[in-house]
């Protein structure tokens, strides 16, 4: 499995908020954070604040860095509850929270909608 998919089959390898711990350019850094903070507005109704953002190791991280959004998500916290590697093991997928999900983020059903093809030819 890729470890860059999250939970719900969100790819962190191409999240701002993963490559903004990687940046070492402070503008570029600033630019990062704000757009986190629009987007976070736009797509999931959230208000974050500067501080919130400090970029992150994945939501599958055990002892780096976790994104406070990633620590309330009832997603990743039903998971990790559940000891899945991924949503798409659970066997009543899609539960509520992955539907709204998939509203957010279409791609995200279809990381996971790979992963459970996979894993049900195995």
């Amino acid at each position: 499995m890729n470890p860059s998919i999250s939970y719900c089959g969100l790819d962190c390898s191409g999240c701002t908020v993963h490559l903004l711990s990687k940046e070492e350019n402070l503008s570029k850094k600033d630019l990062m954070i704000s757009e986190i903070i629009r987007t976070c507005k736009e797509h999931y109704n959230v208000d974050f604040k500067l501080e919130d953002i400090k970029g992150y190791d994945g939501c599958k991280t055990a002892n780096g860095n976790l994104f406070s959004g990633c620590s309330d998500c009832r997603i990743r916290n039903c998971a990790i509850q559940k000891e899945l590697e991924s949503c798409a093991y659970y066997e009543e997928y899609p539960c509520e929270n992955l539907k709204e999900m998939f509203k957010i983020d279409p791609s995200a059903k279809e990381r996971l909608e790979i992963i459970r093809s996979n894993f049900k030819t195995n």
